[in-house]
């Protein structure tokens, strides 16, 4: 897919959002990187790394339908600039000052960001999924697709929050011990941080499509709205923990740890729901390969199955060496279902090295008992 598209309307309002919020961000960092720039450098490090980690392991899980680069760096941009200062920034501060002068101080401090955040942050990162449908319907097809992208729009948006999070550490003490106050912010956004917007836009991104639909997902109204609003809910109850706790510290760990179990239960269950659709589609495209013998019915249950079926293909083989040939083997199989699906079953060019790729990488053996 190209992203460059002039004559949608979906493009020009997402590179509006992204390119306000980057001016949005720029004009609070003219304002105090001079006076915090170790503060800014330092969270800018280690959030990369953290950056590449889940990166790395976001791209992992999507396994069968894997997404255009260009597709997610442009989730990571909508969520790092436009659902953040673009979006959240502009709709927090306005709700939260209502909230002081309706409710009070008080009733603000407590329960303002949890009655706030959800709004405005999961609709700001939902919102990116929903125009990357319109820019990429051909590749944003299912509820699977949604959850992949929300988790790049979530990643975006953590690591630019969570850097500015460290610069405004840094202004604390009146910046005199920057580097000590901008570790331990960072320190505990890295604690916290993967139960978070890579989460609940997840859940969310899934639910946009379901709400939506498209040619190859049927539309579920009322499970698409149930995902959106068990987002926001998870959200607003983690940062609503102070108020809930009655400003208990001890409260407040146990109920971070209750919330962190029901998040990873709610966000595996949403992934198993998601991926039944991918895993028969990969099936049925790789069934007639496994029938003219390019790879094995052991390799086809491995590619259309979980990490536990990869797991056991690869540990099955005997010797190191053919454990990473039969990596190997999956990878190149991975790039045959792509290049099937691309050339609609046709035997392309792209194919046909995908198949000789994988007569290359024919391990010594292929199955358990030698044969």
């Amino acid at each position: 897919m190209s992203l460059w598209q002039p004559r949608n309307a979906c493009f020009w309002v997402y590179l509006f959002g992204v390119f306000y919020g980057i001016w949005q961000l720029v004009g609070m960092l003219n304002q105090s990187i001079r006076l915090y720039a170790p503060a800014l450098a330092v969270s800018a490090l280690v959030f990369a790394c953290y950056a590449v980690l889940f990166w790395w392991f976001t791209t992992r899980i999507d396994r069968y339908s894997r997404q255009p680069l260009v597709l997610v760096v442009a989730g990571f941009l909508w969520g790092g600039f436009a659902a953040t200062w673009a979006i959240a920034l502009s709709g927090n501060s306005a709700l939260l000052d209502l909230y002081g002068k309706v409710f009070g101080q008080t009733f603000q401090q407590d329960f303002g960001a949890g009655l706030t955040a959800p709004i405005f942050e999961e609709f700001g990162k939902a919102a990116g999924v929903l125009l990357l449908m319109f820019i990429a319907p051909r590749v944003v097809r299912t509820a699977y697709d949604g959850f992949i992208l929300g988790a790049f729009c979530g990643l975006g948006f953590e690591i630019i929050e969570d850097i500015s999070y460290g610069l405004n550490a840094g202004a604390e003490q009146f910046g005199s011990d920057q580097l000590s106050t901008a570790l331990h912010v960072v320190a505990l956004r890295l604690l916290t941080g993967f139960t978070s917007h890579i989460l609940y836009s997840a859940i969310a991104g899934a639910g946009v499509v379901y709400l939506v639909g498209t040619v190859a997902q049927r539309r579920r109204i009322g499970l698409g709205a149930g995902l959106v609003l068990t987002a926001m809910v998870l959200h607003g109850l983690w940062d609503a923990n102070g108020g809930l706790s009655g400003g208990n510290g001890i409260v407040v760990i146990a109920l971070m740890i209750v919330e962190i179990i029901i998040s990873f239960a709610v966000v595996i269950a949403v992934f198993h729901l998601t991926v039944k659709p991918e895993r028969a589609a990969m099936r049925a495209v790789m069934t007639p390969e496994a029938d003219s013998g390019v790879i094995t019915t052991e390799e086809l249950d491995a590619l259309a199955g979980g990490w536990k079926q990869r797991r056991a293909y690869r540990r099955a083989a005997h010797g190191r060496a053919n454990r990473r040939t039969r990596h190997h083997r999956l990878e190149a199989a991975h790039d045959l279902a792509d290049q099937l699906a691309a050339s609609r079953g046709a035997d392309s060019d792209q194919v046909l090295f995908a198949r000789t790729e994988l007569l290359r990488l024919q391990p010594t053996t292929l199955s358990s008992n030698g044969t």
